[in-house]
C-alpha cells in the first residue's frame, strides 16, 4: 500500500516537472523570454513592492513557480553585451518613412532649457490621488469593485510585457502609444530586422507596431501557460514595473476623432462612420468607400460623435473601440497598482524620467514629440456646437477618468 502510494507521489511530481520544462521551453524558444529578476530595480512608491519583497504571501503554487523557474532561469536574467552594443548604435535622427510621421511631422528640437519637474514628488503625487479615490467608497464607476482575478482575459489584451527587463506598459490609444509600442519592441527584441533586433524605435514600421502578434500582453497567457498563466500574472505584477500613460480625456476624444474620422480610414468608415451618417445625419445610399464619402462632402461631424458615445445602444451592440474606450476600462487601474503614471501633457520630462527609472536611457531615446498634436486650448472649440446636456452626459462618462488622473472638471464646458 505504502509503495503505491509512493508511485502515485512520484508520478504527480515527475508531472508537474515535466510541465514546468514545457512551459520555460514554450518561452525560451518564443519572442518574449520568461525572466524573473531577482534584482530588478524599480521606482519606489508608497506601498509599492519592489523584488524579492513579501513573497511569502504568496500562494504556494506561486512561490514554487517563483523558485524553480528563477533558479532555472537566472543566468539569463541580463541583457547579452553583444546586443547591448546594438541598442546603442544608430542616428538620433533616424529617417521617417511612414506616411502618418510625414504628414504630422517631428518635433526635434531639444527640451533640455526647460524647466525640470520634480519628478519624484510628481509620482507620489499622481500615484497618491489614483490610490486615494480607488479607495473612496464615496467614488463609484462600473467595474470598481472587481478584484483582479474578476478581469476577462481578453479585457487584459492592452498590458504589454517585457521579460527582458521587467517591464509591464498598458497601452491607452492616442497617448503616444505606437511611440511606446516601439521602445516596448526594442526592449524585448520581439521583432527583428534582417535578423537583428531593432535598435531605433522610429526604424519600426507602423504595420508591424500595431500588430498584435508582435507583442506578449496578458491576454496571451493562457494559450501560453493554461492554468498557471493568472499565477505568473501576479508574479509578474509584483516583480515587474508597470507603467502606464494617460492624457485630459476630453482631449483624447478630439484626438481619437481628427485620426479615426478626419482622415481617410477605410475600416473606421466602414465599421463606424457609416453607421454614424446613417443614425445621426440621415444619410441614405452611402458610398462604400471612405475615397467616395469624402469626394462627395459626406463625413461624420464631431457632433454625430458625441452622439454615438452617448447613445445607449453603442455599447450594446460591442464595448466602445479602444481609441475611446475609458483609460480605467483599458489598464485597470484600481486592480492594478501602477508604479508610474505618466501624462502626455508632460510627455518628454515623464519619458525621459521612466527611461533612467528603467536603466534603459543608455539604449534607446523616446522618440520626439508630434508638433501638432491635439492641444487642451482646443477644447473650447471643438464643444462649442455640441449641447451643455450631451457636454454634461459625456463629462459622466468619462468621468473617472478625469479623476483617478488628476485632471480638473472642465467647469467652462459643463456650465452655460
Amino acid at each position: 500500500m505504502t509503495k503505491a502510494r509512493l508511485l502515485r507521489l512520484s508520478v504527480v511530481l515527475v508531472s508537474i516537472f515535466m510541465i514546468l520544462l514545457i512551459i520555460v521551453y514554450w518561452d525560451n524558444v518564443g519572442t518574449a523570454h520568461f525572466y524573473l529578476h531577482t534584482s530588478f530595480s524599480r521606482p519606489r512608491s508608497p506601498g509599492a513592492i519592489t523584488a524579492g519583497e513579501d513573497w511569502e504571501a504568496l500562494p504556494d503554487v506561486d512561490e514554487f513557480l517563483v523558485k524553480l523557474l528563477s533558479s532555472s532561469l537566472k543566468q539569463n536574467s541580463s541583457i547579452p553585451r553583444k546586443t547591448e552594443q546594438l541598442l546603442i548604435q544608430g542616428s538620433n535622427k533616424p529617417v521617417v518613412s511612414n506616411l502618418e510621421e510625414n504628414v504630422r511631422g517631428y518635433d526635434w528640437s531639444t527640451h533640455k532649457d526647460r524647466n525640470s519637474l520634480d519628478q519624484e514628488k510628481l509620482q507620489v503625487e499622481r500615484q497618491r490621488t489614483l490610490r486615494e479615490f480607488c479607495a473612496n467608497s464615496s467614488f463609484t464607476f462600473p467595474t470598481k469593485e472587481r478584484s483582479f482575478d474578476d478581469i476577462p482575459n481578453y479585457e487584459l489584451n492592452h498590458l504589454i510585457v517585457d521579460d527582458r527587463h521587467g517591464v509591464i506598459y498598458c497601452y491607452v490609444p492616442k497617448v503616444a502609444c505606437t511611440n511606446w509600442k516601439r521602445v516596448m519592441i526594442v526592449l524585448s527584441e520581439s521583432l527583428l530586422d534582417q535578423g537583428v533586433p531593432y535598435r531605433n524605435p522610429l526604424d519600426i514600421p507602423r504595420e508591424h507596431v500595431h500588430n498584435t502578434s508582435t507583442h506578449l500582453t496578458f491576454n496571451k497567457f493562457w494559450r501560453r501557460y493554461g492554468k498557471f498563466s493568472r499565477h505568473l500574472m501576479k508574479i509578474k505584477l509584483k516583480k515587474y514595473t508597470k507603467f502606464l500613460f494617460v492624457r485630459d480625456p476630453f482631449v483624447r476624444l478630439i484626438s481619437a476623432f481628427r485620426s479615426k474620422f478626419e482622415l481617410e480610414n477605410e475600416d473606421f468608415y466602414r465599421r463606424f462612420a457609416i453607421p454614424m451618417l446613417k443614425l445621426y445625419s440621415n444619410h441614405t445610399n452611402l458610398p462604400t468607400s471612405v475615397s467616395e464619402a469624402f469626394g462627395a462632402g459626406l463625413k461624420v461631424s464631431f457632433s454625430d460623435f458625441i452622439q454615438y458615445l452617448l447613445d445607449p445602444r453603442t455599447e450594446k451592440m460591442a464595448p466602445f473601440n479602444e481609441h475611446w474606450r475609458q483609460v480605467y476600462r483599458l489598464c485597470h487601474p484600481c486592480q492594478i497598482d501602477y508604479d508610474f503614471i505618466g501624462k502626455l501633457e508632460t510627455l518628454d520630462e515623464d519619458a525621459a524620467y521612466l527611461l533612467q527609472l528603467l536603466k534603459v536611457d543608455r539604449l534607446l531615446r523616446f522618440p520626439p514629440s508630434y508638433r501638432n498634436r491635439t492641444a487642451s486650448s482646443w477644447e473650447d472649440n471643438w464643444f462649442a456646437k455640441i449641447p451643455l446636456a450631451w457636454r454634461q452626459q459625456l463629462y459622466k462618462l468619462y468621468e473617472a477618468d478625469f479623476v483617478l488622473f488628476g485632471y480638473p472638471k472642465p467647469e467652462n464646458l459643463l456650465k452655460d
